[in-house]
């Protein structure tokens, strides 16, 4: 049997047995089936051969000095980077009980000394088979986690993996969300009067710190809108203080801008400022587009009211809503007064955030 017609890299064996007959047959036929094979006499050493380059599979007897096979097995099955390397106990024990040990110990087969060639690289073969599926899975979950990472953070993404039938599917639903909405005051008389590789290198460096500050607030970065940023809270995972965070998100960009005022050189920040705008309500949360092309987006009132507060704010100004407002009243704010706000029919009372208690 050669394992070279089907894997398009040799696996990787760790055979770890103290019997040097018996050590030596499984490296020749291993060696022989297209196998890369390390040999080990003990458990210590195998552990340690394990820890420096994970193998593809582990053949280990029960019986071995300083750990045995069984004790081995277990640490590899409750270690999060090695639980899913395949294990094959070869053992002269032909006991039921000894059978049922090395399986509660997490091994993946069991071989009987003295075994049949092919009988043992038909089950290697299968558990290779077993071991690519779920490393090619892994790499698929990697790159979808690289996706996702550019719209929220990764501990949001990995919720968001153990579920994806539900998170990523076409449609929307409706979700209680805040809003928030930034964008970069006189910024198109700075494009204007710069030259475009200059913009862009501005708008990119600012952009870059206020993503990061959304993803370090655990909301979800939603789109680019010219010089502006647009962001949510809520969703796809809602928590009791999504508003706070919400706040604690436009504060941080406030602060962070004034520092680039300060850091960028020949005071290019100087002329520019941020405004932004917050709004809390139900909002339709979900995939938008089509099958082939979508986007994680909301939709609703609650947007509008956040943006229209955005572009009311002056530059250095938060401005959030009254239902905003209401939602986290420890905040430190001041009241406007009733606003008109473009689009709509009715006054919505806004204040100016100052600060948030930690």
């Amino acid at each position: 049997m050669d394992l070279r017609q089907e894997f398009p890299h040799p696996p990787h064996i760790l055979i770890a047995d103290d019997d040097r007959f018996v050590r030596d047959l499984l490296e020749t036929y291993l060696t022989d089936a297209g196998c890369n094979v390390k040999s080990v006499v003990n458990g210590a050493q195998a552990w340690e051969a394990i820890q420096e380059d994970h193998p593809d599979l582990v053949l280990l007897d029960i019986r071995m000095p300083q750990i045995d096979g069984l004790a081995l097995c277990g640490m590899l099955k409750n270690n999060p980077d090695t639980q899913f390397i395949p294990v094959v106990v070869v053992t002269a024990l032909d006991a039921e009980d000894e059978e049922l040990n090395a399986i509660e110990a997490g091994a993946d087969d069991f071989i009987t000394k003295p075994f049949n060639s092919i009988m043992l690289l038909t089950r290697v073969r299968s558990l290779l088979r077993l071991k690519r599926l779920h490393d090619d899975l892994e790499s698929r979950n990697d790159l979808l986690r690289q996706v996702l990472n550019r719209y929220v953070d990764q501990e949001v993404a990995d919720i968001i993996l153990t579920d994806p039938e539900r998170h990523l599917k076409l449609g929307g639903e409706t979700r209680e969300i805040t809003v928030l909405f930034a964008d970069l005051r006189e910024f198109t008389h700075f494009s204007a009067s710069h030259p475009a590789p200059q913009v862009v290198d501005i708008i990119n460096l600012v952009f870059d710190e206020m993503v990061e500050l959304v993803y370090k607030n655990q909301g979800t970065f939603d789109k680019f809108l010219g010089d502006a940023i647009m962001a949510f809270y809520g969703a796809p995972i809602s928590g009791e203080n999504d508003v706070y965070r919400a706040l604690r998100t436009a504060l941080d960009m406030q602060q962070c801008f004034r520092r680039l005022q300060a850091e960028v050189p020949d005071q290019l920040l100087e002329p520019l400022g941020l405004g932004a705008g917050i709004h809390s309500g139900e909002a339709i949360v979900g995939n938008i587009g089509s099958e082939r092309l979508m986007d994680y987006t909301v939709i609703g009132d609650t947007v509008n009211v956040a943006r229209r507060l955005q572009e009311t704010a002056k530059p250095g100004e938060i401005l959030i809503s009254d239902a905003t407002y209401r939602l986290v009243p420890e905040a430190e704010v001041e009241f406007i007064g009733p606003q008109y706000l473009h689009g709509r029919d009715s006054l919505v009372d806004v204040y100016t955030l100052l600060d948030l208690p930690d």
